[in-house]
C-alpha cells in the first residue's frame, strides 16, 4: 500500500528558505537540525527527520527528535539500511512498510521498536558534499512520489550549504588579512627595536630576523613578538626601578 504524491507544502518552503540565511554564529549542525525540523512540520505524514552531512568518509549527523539516535546508530552499526543505501546508489530509497520490506530485516526490527513504519531517504549531491535526508512515519505507505519534495529539498540544501562554504571562506579570508596585516605591524616594531639597538637599516634589520627565525626554526612573525615582548618588559623593568 502506498499513499498519495507527497506534495511540498508552503511551511517547508518557507522554513526551507529561511535557512539560507547564513549569519554570524550558524553553523553545519544548526543548520543540518534545521533542516530536520522543517520537513518533520512541514512534510504530511513525516513524524521525524534525519540529515547527514557526509563528507571525505566522514558524516555529521542531525536529528529532529532524540529518538531517532538509536535507529541511526543502528544504520551505522549494521552498515546497511536505507540512508546506507541512498548514500551508496545516490538515489531515494522507499520503505513503504518496515514490516513487510525484506530488505533490511536486523534495521526494520530496530526501528519497529522504535514505532517507525515508513522510511524515505532523499540523497542530495552538493559541490563539496553528499547530504542524506531521511524522512520517518509512524504509519506504513506515508510517503510516495517524493520527488517534488526532493527537488524543494535538492534546492534549498544546495544553497544554504554553499552559503555557509562561501561565509566561512570569507570569514576565513579576514581572519587570515587580519593576522598578516597584525603580523605585519609586529615585524616592524621588531625591526626597529633591532635598528635602533645596532644602527642598521631596515633590510639589514629583516635580514637578521629572518636569519634567527630560520636558525631558531620558528616563524618570522613569532620571533618579533617574543623580542618585542622582552623588550618592553626590560623597559617596565627599568622603570619600576
Amino acid at each position: 500500500m502506498t499513499g498519495p504524491v507527497m506534495e511540498t507544502t508552503p511551511s517547508l518552503a518557507r522554513d526551507l528558505a529561511a535557512l539560507g540565511r547564513v549569519t554570524e554564529g550558524v553553523s553545519y549542525e544548526s543548520v543540518l537540525r534545521g533542516v530536520t525540523e522543517a520537513v518533520a512540520r512541514g512534510v504530511p505524514g513525516c513524524a521525524a527527520g534525519t540529515a547527514e552531512l557526509w563528507q571525505e568518509g566522514s558524516a555529521l549527523l542531525a536529528v529532529s527528535h532524540s529518538e531517532l539516535i538509536a535507529l541511526t546508530d543502528r544504520e551505522r552499526d549494521l552498515r546497511e539500511g536505507p540512508s546506507r543505501e541512498a548514500l551508496a546508489t545516490g538515489r531515494p530509497v522507499l520503505i513503504a512498510d518496515m514490516m513487510r520490506d525484506p530488505r533490511w530485516p536486523c534495521y526494520a526490527a530496530t526501528a519497529v521498536r522504535h514505532g517507525v513504519r515508513s522510511v524515505l531517504a532523499l540523497p542530495i549531491e552538493v559541490d563539496r558534499a553528499v547530504v542524506v535526508i531521511g524522512l520517518y512515519a509512524v504509519r506504513p505507505g506515508a510517503f510516495a512520489g517524493g520527488g517534488p519534495l526532493m527537488a524543494m529539498l535538492a534546492e534549498q540544501v544546495t544553497v544554504v550549504l554553499s552559503n555557509i562554504w562561501e561565509y566561512d571562506d570569507v570569514v576565513t579570508g579576514a581572519a587570515q588579512m587580519q593576522e598578516a596585516l597584525a603580523g605585519r605591524s609586529i615585524i616592524d616594531q621588531a625591526k626597529g627595536i633591532i635598528m635602533s639597538a645596532s644602527g642598521c637599516s631596515a633590510e639589514a634589520a629583516f635580514d637578521e630576523l629572518r636569519r634567527v627565525s630560520q636558525h631558531r626554526q620558528v616563524k618570522v612573525a613569532d620571533l618579533a613578538r617574543l623580542l618585542v615582548a622582552e623588550h618592553q618588559n626590560k623597559h617596565r623593568g627599568r622603570r619600576a626601578e
